[in-house]
């Protein structure tokens, strides 16, 4: 990403959530009134006023739009129990254009901590602010490539988490883009303020989708290079328990997106989402890994 520019990428994803509300009533799995104001207020308008409801039979975005409402409703699950059980404190960690706070009613007593890149989080918050949205977050800006990110829990402790209570944390659509040398540290750092009842919900690419990609996925992999993004990073299925073991973390659960929209959505739209190495990974501080169960 450049230093100077929002991420793209996160505008893409925001986009996908908010395309979903082109879905029929009863597929649609997540509500997202805001995401693609941040690619384009027109843009956000149309899909409001059901004005490109084609599009979501296009078959490249109808497979986006359906991975995005997958990959969001697993999340939202996760939160939403985490919260049910008394959680009170979530971190979204490289947060992009994430609303969860404004489009979750379960959140209202939760407190949110943002930590973003300065140009993607100076952007949101013009945007929500041109909306009249009012998120409750707490805004901590982080520059990853300039600071290390040991200092990052004293840096979230000072905009008020507390490190002795569980928090969720959501890294989420980040893992793929980092050097395994940040992966480590950010797990490090994620730990830190992770007291006994924490959860981490992450996304990840299965290793053969960096090293083995199919055309279509080497397309895609061109594409987001090209804008300065580029997939870096990925775990085998196998590797992902010993790997977050060592760094204080113990798996909870670990599946494919395909396998969960075949839960999620009628079998003729579960097809669309069809690539298993594409996952999503909860959990647990190690200490809480029995409660978690």
């Amino acid at each position: 990403m450049r230093d100077d520019a929002p991420s793209r990428t996160a505008a893409w994803v925001a986009a996908g959530r908010q395309l979903g509300m082109l879905l029929p009533d009863n597929v649609r799995l997540v509500e997202d009134h805001y995401g693609a104001a941040f690619s384009s207020p027109a843009l956000a308008s149309l899909i409001e006023r059901q004005g490109l409801r084609a599009a979501a039979n296009v078959p490249g975005i109808r497979s986006w739009i359906l991975y995005m409402q997958v990959r969001t409703r697993v999340i939202d699950d996760a939160l939403r129990a985490f919260v049910a059980g008394g959680g009170r404190q979530l971190v979204l960690l490289g947060a992009g254009y994430d609303c969860r706070p404004l489009r979750i009613p379960e959140l209202a007593e939760t407190s949110v901590f943002e930590v973003d890149h300065p140009a993607t989080q100076g952007h949101k918050r013009s945007v929500l602010g041109t909306l009249g949205a009012l998120s409750p977050s707490h805004y901590v800006t982080w520059d990853f490539e300039a600071r290390p990110m040991e200092d990052l829990p004293e840096a979230l402790e000072q905009a008020g988490l507390d490190a002795t209570a569980p928090t969720f944390t959501i890294w989420e659509g980040v893992t793929m883009y980092l050097s395994e040398p940040a992966i480590d540290a950010s797990l490090r750092a994620i730990r830190t303020w992770s007291a006994a009842g924490s959860r981490l919900a992450m996304t990840y690419f299965a290793k053969s989708r960096i090293v083995k990609p199919s055309l279509m996925t080497r397309a895609i992999k061109a594409v987001v290079a090209q804008i300065g993004e580029p997939w870096r990073f990925g775990w085998t299925p196998e590797e992902l328990p010993a790997y977050l073991g060592e760094r204080g973390f113990s798996l909870v659960s670990d599946l494919a997106l395909a396998d969960a929209a075949r839960e999620l959505l009628p079998r003729e739209l579960a097809v669309h989402v069809g690539h298993p190495d594409r996952r999503f990974a909860l959990s647990a501080a190690a200490e809480s890994i029995a409660v978690a169960r």
